[in-house]
Formats: C-alpha cells, structure tokens, sequence
C-alpha cells in the first residue's frame, strides 16, 4: 500500500513508519515539525519507499498520485504542548481532520484516526469501554485536547456515514518508549530524566491517581491490526497493566538506582483519578494484546533517554 501518516516526524508516528515500511508499504510522512523532530524519522532518509513533507495539515492537503490509507497522528499530544498550544491544538483536531478526511474522500483511501483515553475525560466508570461517553471538562485547560479530539471522531463518523469514507478510530492510552522528548511534560520523560539527574520525582497529590502503561512497540502492533481490520468505530489499544503514580516513581527510581526519592505537589486541575482501558474488543476482533511489560518497557526507555542526556552532555 502507499500510505501517509500525519504527524509522522513525531514520537508514535515515526513508529508507525518504522512498522508500515517492515510490512513493505510505501510511506509518506507528513509533519509542520512544531512537535515533531526530523530526528526521529532521520534514519529513513535513504529509504526510497520513504518520503517526508514538510506541511501543516490544517492548511489544504494535496497529494499526487493513488493513496490506499491515511492514518491522521498530527496533533500536539502532551500536557505541555497543547497548554502551550491550545489553539493550534484545536485546530489540528478540527480543520486538520477535515482536510485528512477530505483527501480521504477524494483518493477513495481508508483512514484512521489517532484518537486518545482523553476522550473519557476524568473518567466515572472503570475500567473504561468504548462505549462509555466520558466526563470532560470542555472549558477547563486541557479541554482544547479532549474536545479537540472529541470533535475528530465525531467528523470520522460523519464521513464514514454521510460519504462511505472507510475508517477506523483507535483510543491510545498511555504509551511510553524511544523518542520520547524529555520536554514533553508527560510522566514518563518527566520522571526519567529527574531520576537520571538523581533529583526527586515530582508526583502530584498523593501519587494515587493510577495510570496504565504501553510500550510503543506494543501500541504500534495494535494500531497496524486495526488498520488491516472491518472495524469502523472505536478500539481502545492500551495495557491494562494499571497502577499508581507513586508506584510507578519508585519503579523508576529503582531502575535508574536514583537515591533522592519523590517530593509531592499540589495536583494539576483535571488531572484525571484513573485511566484504564478495557481492551476486550481489541482482543476480541484484532487478537490484540499487549507483550512487553512495564520493567522491560522501561528498561529499554531508560536506556534511550541516558544516550540522550549524554549527546545533549
């Protein structure tokens, strides 16, 4: 297949061309680079089944020649980004899907979008089911993403139902892994690069909020099944591995053997309590589960952001 993939310069679309190019399809990777790095797609440089453009997909999409899907990553995906960028954040989940689904309909392609967990918002049921509508604060700061993609998948279902467009939607829990930026403000590189600084871990409240972690590898084989499926509505991908921040600091500071512990601060506004994902529909029609545990994940995700540190040293 010939295959774009918005936001491929960033930290999952570059996996995803890492794995679409292994299953020997031609990939075009888009990106306007305001949170993606060429640095992570620099190794596909003399691929000749590779291509990269430099493009804000918010603006007018235009591609020559056939397309046999469109998997739509671009958007600003951690707290930090989409705080700092709340508008293009909005408009990279609203006019940016327009335009994806819009080259979807004219090249008669499959398409597939990069939703979130954020979608269920601070969630009241757990653990949480597609079917489960959320509880989003849509005024509060980190609604520009949750509405944002909120909005993606309601505009991917008009299209799928008003014009036939073929298309998929994957919720993406929590995913951790190489090429993560340590900047990007999510627990993870928060937490990794404190640890290798030998600093204490800043967890929020009492660290009893719970998250569930998956490996980008992991995340990747779901996402590439879902594509290859029938499946048209929305298939949570995440492990269902879940436990508390706190916890998961004191794995790291194990990892890392970092002896200056965690210091607690007060818990940003809406964070949410529990994240979860109920993969049974994953499982059951892509025969999708997740393989890599937390300590091995991590293991190798440590090890990536200590190369890091050191080049940056």
């Amino acid at each position: 297949m010939r295959i774009l993939v918005t936001g491929g310069a960033g930290f999952l679309g570059s996996h995803l061309c890492d794995r679409l190019l292994a299953e020997g399809h031609d990939v075009i990777a888009m990106d306007n680079l305001i949170t993606g790095s060429t640095d992570n797609i620099a190794h596909l440089a003399s691929n000749r089944r590779f291509q990269f453009i430099h493009h804000d997909v918010t603006n007018y999409i235009y591609l020559k020649g056939p397309l046999d899907a469109i998997l739509h990553f671009a958007s600003p995906a951690s707290p930090i980004d989409y705080l700092e960028l709340p508008i293009q954040t909005l408009k990279v989940g609203s006019l940016g899907t327009h335009n994806a689904l819009g080259l979807a309909l004219a090249k008669g392609t499959r398409f597939l979008l990069a939703s979130t967990s954020e979608v269920y918002g601070d969630p009241m049921v757990h653990p949480q089911q597609e079917t489960y509508w959320g509880n989003v604060n849509p005024i509060g700061p980190r609604g520009v993403y949750d509405e944002a993609k909120r909005f993606a998948e309601a505009m991917t279902m008009a299209y799928h139902r008003s014009h036939g467009v073929d298309t998929r939607i994957v919720r993406i829990f929590n995913t951790y892994g190489p090429r993560m930026r340590l900047s990007d403000g999510r627990v993870v590189p928060n937490f990794v690069g404190q640890a290798l600084r030998q600093e204490p871990l800043t967890v929020y409240g009492e660290g009893k909020q719970t998250r569930s972690f998956c490996y980008a590898s992991d995340l990747v084989d779901g996402i590439y099944r879902l594509l290859l499926s029938d499946e048209n509505e929305p298939v949570n991908i995440g492990n269902p591995a879940e436990l508390t921040i706190h916890d998961f600091a004191q794995v790291i500071n194990e990892l890392t053997g970092n002896p200056a512990g965690i210091r607690f601060e007060p818990l940003p506004v809406d964070d949410p309590k529990q994240r979860q994902p109920d993969i049974t529909k994953a499982r059951r029609i892509l025969g999708w589960e997740p393989k890599v545990d937390l300590r091995t994940g991590m293991t190798q995700t440590v090890e990536w952001f200590r190369n890091q540190l050191a080049v940056k040293d």
